[in-house]
């Protein structure tokens, strides 16, 4: 009898375990549906509002206001949702922005970006014989000193592995998010006559994008909408130094399924700007002056909660220096994305399809407009149909502006 009472309560303890696991699963599930991973709200606007859901502070601290110090953007603050005020359900990061008024861009322009560091891009003589390889360097990646001279460029690798007599270096590296130390032995090339590291690296790159937006009061601006990455690794490029300079487009080379296209232009002889950083989201600088070709007064952003599904246009340049409006769809939002394909841009203006076939490289960065605002730039073109391609809402890039 007492065996099988302890069978009948082990059972049920077992059920209500289970009926537990269950619950706690359905609430997640509810909650994944119901209440988004991210909101942004404006500066002074009262706590958002969610079906079936309350959002509070950690620990029931009170909620201060959604307001910010000026120059603060965004202002980023935890919250919990909990269902019908009572069951918790996740934790939702609320950016809050300020109702700010920024010129928007489609004007190109030159970047010239100088690493901090060098990144090993290939191993020059072969795995067995390339001393930096065999000591345990690898493509990717990043020589930031040697011997304990930092190096910047290939110059000044290339003076201290000469240099060596052969004798032992120690490499500091940064591969991901961390350092390591290589003891690397150059090698003696019998054809140049030097010793060398087997290695091949690269400090420096230039390209063609498009500015988003420019603040009026600063003429800080952001571009591209994603980061510029190494050639050969994909990796992001660190940046040292960076200067900006104005192009004109000299010829477009359309776009087909397969093979996207791109833009052709030339620097011009003037500086019109710094680099400040390059990031996953675009890059940053500040311009020396207001450039000639800006096609409106400055308008307001829009958050991603009010970014809708369908007519937008967009401002690029394919053309010399003009800045054109052309015609675009958005669809496919999603709000709980940060980075560089927050929704589907899709091309229909037929002038800008027949100059182009769509979305070619260069273009990244072109202001989306809908409704009177900024609501994001285009990043990448679809390779299996050029008409379409990804665009990143504002907010996620003014969030990494430094």
């Amino acid at each position: 009898m007492n065996r099988n009472k302890a069978h009948l309560g082990m059972r049920t303890f077992l059920s209500c375990a289970l009926a537990v696991v269950i619950a706690a699963a359905a609430l997640a599930g509810i909650g994944d549906f119901i209440v988004p991973g991210r909101l942004s709200v404006y500066s002074g606007t009262g706590t958002p509002q969610l079906p079936l859901c309350t959002l509070e502070a950690p620990k029931g601290e009170a909620i201060a206001a959604f307001s910010k110090s000026e120059g603060e953007t965004p202002k980023r603050i935890t919250l919990s949702a909990k269902l019908l005020g009572l069951l918790p359900l996740k934790n939702v990061t609320v950016d809050v922005y300020d109702r700010m008024l920024v010129y928007p861009g489609g004007m190109p322009f030159g970047v010239k970006l100088h690493t901090q560091g060098v990144i090993v891009v290939g191993i020059a003589t072969g795995d067995s014989q390339s001393p930096a390889y065999n000591a345990g360097i690898r493509v990717k990646d990043i020589i930031t000193s040697i011997s304990g001279k930092p190096v910047n460029s290939i110059e000044e690798v290339t003076a201290i592995v000469e240099a060596s007599g052969g004798k032992p270096l120690d490499f500091i590296v940064t591969r991901g998010d961390s350092e390591y130390t290589f003891k690397v032995t150059p090698g003696w090339d019998k054809n140049e006559n030097k010793y060398k590291a087997g290695i091949w690296i690269r400090d420096s790159t230039a390209g063609i994008g498009t500015i988003t937006y420019i603040i009026p009061e600063t003429l800080e601006f952001g571009g591209l909408g994603h980061g510029i990455c190494d050639v050969d690794t994909g990796d992001l490029m660190p940046l040292l130094t960076g200067s900006v300079s104005d192009v004109t487009i000299s010829g477009i080379t359309r776009g087909r399924i397969g093979l996207p296209g791109e833009l052709k232009g030339y620097f011009g002889a003037e500086k019109m700007g710094s680099l400040l950083a390059n990031t996953n989201v675009g890059v940053y600088g500040v311009l020396s002056s207001l450039p000639e070709h800006i096609v409106s007064e400055p308008i307001p952003i829009a958050l991603r909660h009010e970014v809708r599904e369908g007519d937008a246009v967009i401002y690029t340049t394919v053309d010399g220096d003009s800045v054109g409006q052309y015609s675009v769809k958005i669809s496919n939002i999603n709000r709980n994305d940060g980075e560089t394909k927050s929704f589907i841009v899709t091309i229909t203006d037929p002038r800008l399809l027949e100059l182009t076939g769509g979305i070619v490289q260069g273009m990244s960065g072109s202001p989306i407009i809908q409704d009177g605002k900024l609501i994001g730039a285009v990043t990448h073109v679809m390779i299996n149909d050029p008409t379409k391609g990804y665009g990143i809402f504002i907010e996620a890039m003014l969030s990494n502006s430094p």
